[in-house]
């Protein structure tokens, strides 16, 4: 059993060589799917982290609004549809397998089902577009762990890298946020606030990993190819002791200061996140938009990303580099592309392990 994404130290960190591969994981976080299945998903999540009874109850009511379905496991399973059938178009036979780290179908089930189906070589596709310790470095190790418990020595999982400034992910982007401001009168369309949002995490985290440098370049690279000209980051669904410092501004206090500041017209673009799931719905279009509209101010919410095609046909050409000798990785801006093989020290956890967030991570 190998799992790419530790190299000696020296070590390239790009794979240059074709490799063959029998399978795509999907790799996701997971939702339930339904009220009987939200306490004991939150249970998972929070497992030896200690998060007070008091969170959970709190996090429970915010599935409620929703009948206790997180739409994440929907939006994957249309990812998947869309990406079979853009691969089945450009002639690569790949099954496509998905596997949660919380909730149904679980990564080690997935990983025994592969394994009887007879591949031993796999890529990974997290559904996350930056790099950091829940959304990359985490999911390795659920992979090595899994295959640990399975006492399995003979598969390999190599994991594509990541793909925030990508132009499969930042012009589709660009194009929502343009739409979003051609709605808007035309004369208050250039005094307008465009706000990106992503998962906020402990900035003990944040100093260990690109995913604030990361967030910051994609939000800069949207912003200019769709002429907004005031815009900003900031952060949403913290989680864990208020002790623990995390990264801010948060979006309804972001929100508070922009009303202060004189603005009328607010875009929130949920560029940390590849599709609508549950906390986009519930931190943006629930609690912003009561806020927006206690504040007296006009709100609009871009969508995510979704199954776009120029986002699906991303995830192809990321396979294809892959199968390819020293292939064209695509990129936009000045941090070029990210590395194939992560370094062994990448995205490690921080000072202190925080209570895991309890709705959905920066993923998906």
């Amino acid at each position: 059993m190998t799992i790419q994404g530790a190299p000696r130290p020296g070590a390239p960190l790009f794979a240059d060589a074709p490799q063959t591969y029998d399978a795509l994981l999907v790799l996701s976080f997971g939702g339930p799917e339904g009220m009987d299945d939200v306490v004991p998903f939150l249970e998972n999540v929070t497992r030896g982290r200690n998060v007070p009874r008091e969170r959970l109850e709190e996090v429970v009511e915010h599935y409620a609004h929703f009948g206790g379905v997180s739409p994440i496991n929907q939006q994957n399973r249309a990812l998947i549809a869309a990406l079979n059938e853009e691969l089945g178009v450009h002639g690569i036979r790949l099954p496509i397998y998905f596997g949660n780290r919380n909730w149904h179908p679980l990564l080690p089930n997935t990983i025994v089902e592969m394994r009887a189906d007879g591949v031993r070589n796999v890529l990974v596709f997290v559904t996350s577009a930056y790099s950091s310790y829940s959304g990359c470095r985490q999911y390795r190790e659920d992979v090595m762990q899994a295959l640990d418990a399975l006492g399995e020595t003979e598969m390999r999982f190599d994991k594509l890298r990541v793909f925030y400034n990508h132009p499969g992910f930042i012009e589709p982007m660009a194009q929502r946020l343009r739409d979003a401001l051609a709605t808007l009168p035309e004369e208050r369309r250039a005094a307008a606030k465009v706000v990106f949002t992503a998962h906020s995490i402990p900035i003990a985290m944040a100093r260990c990993c690109a995913y604030e440098r990361q967030l910051r370049e994609a939000s800069r690279l949207v912003a200019e190819r769709s002429g907004a000209p005031h815009y900003r980051l900031a952060w949403q669904s913290r989680s864990g002791p208020p002790q623990v410092p995390w990264l801010e501004p948060d979006i309804l206090d972001d929100l508070d200061h922009l009303h202060a500041s004189g603005a009328r017209d607010v875009i929130i673009v949920p560029i940390g996140f590849i599709s609508d799931h549950l906390e986009v719905l519930f931190d943006l279009d629930v609690e912003a938009k009561e806020r927006a509209e206690a504040l007296g101010m006009a709100m609009i919410r871009v969508p995510s990303i979704g199954t776009d095609p120029a986002f699906v046909s991303m995830i192809r050409e990321l396979i294809e580099e892959r199968q390819t000798t020293n292939p064209e990785r695509r990129f936009l801006g000045a941090l070029g592309p990210s590395h194939d093989i992560c370094p062994i020290n990448c995205c490690q956890i921080g000072e202190r392990r925080p209570a895991s967030p309890v709705l959905e991570p920066a993923t998906a």
